[in-house]
């Protein structure tokens, strides 16, 4: 009998320190938030009426359309104004070489400093400078003509329209290069800020996007109350139905 008794003890220590041995299971404090999260989400919607269940579904539905629609609306305009102030810039940098040829024929430099400081004076103007067909700087709106701002080209490549981005004092510069008489005496370069790009585009954008994002949500609001309105007629409908067949059963049993 004390053998047995000892060896049931054995085995019960031996059960104790398997079940020390393994591991447990780790609850991360991430997966019981969004457990928590996900649970507290299925209380609120299983405490909802049918009635504002449909609502709440009706109104996602229409805000998520709006949201994308508004997405693609930003997309799609963003774009087409980036193409029309890549296009203002090319017609200003267009511009210059057509104003500035004559004077760097005649090499009068301060006629084109003069007029290079009147189109860096424009609204977002970076800079502009004049390079004669040789890559060399003519004039330039610069104190001192910075080195990241040169840029290496051949012979055939002076005499090409293009747009690059450079960075100086730690922004972003949208260059415009015009050749000046198809590049046979030089071009014209134009810079023009990123941050005055981005902000004529945001200046332009925004009302539209608040007023389609007021309509959107004025659809929800409407939506919503139609909804509901609709769920309640129906209910009541369905009661009447339900009267009137009650009615009928209790009529033809009292005839019987």
């Amino acid at each position: 009998m004390q053998d047995v008794d000892v060896m049931s003890k054995i085995y019960d220590a031996l059960i104790k320190l398997e079940s020390k041995k393994r591991p447990r299971p780790r609850s991360t404090f991430s997966g019981i938030w969004r457990n928590d999260k996900v649970g507290s989400l299925k209380l609120w919607w299983t405490a909802l009426s049918l009635e504002s269940q449909i609502a709440v579904a009706i109104a996602a539905v229409v805000l998520v359309f709006g949201l994308l629609l508004v997405a693609i609306v930003n997309q799609l305009i963003g774009r087409a104004l980036r193409t029309q102030i890549d296009q203002r810039a090319f017609m200003m940098a267009t511009n210059l070489s057509d104003a500035a040829a004559g004077q760097v024929i005649a090499r009068n430099t301060l006629e084109l400093y003069a007029l290079l400081t009147k189109y860096a004076r424009l609204d977002g103007v970076a800079y502009a400078f004049i390079e004669d067909n040789n890559g060399e700087i003519v004039a330039h709106t610069f104190s001192t003509f910075p080195p990241e701002i040169r840029d290496t080209l051949t012979a055939n490549e002076r005499k090409q329209f293009y747009n690059r981005e450079v960075r100086w004092k730690g922004k972003t510069i949208h260059e415009t290069r015009t050749p000046i008489l198809e590049g046979q005496i030089g071009a014209a370069h134009i810079g023009i800020w990123q941050e005055s790009v981005t902000a004529e585009i945001r200046k332009t954008l925004l009302p539209l996007v608040a007023l389609i994002t007021m309509f959107f949500v004025a659809g929800v609001v409407l939506s919503v109350f139609l909804a509901r309105g609709i769920i309640r007629w129906l209910t009541d409908m369905t009661g009447m139905v339900s009267s009137d067949d009650l009615d009928t059963s209790v009529k033809n049993r009292v005839m019987e």
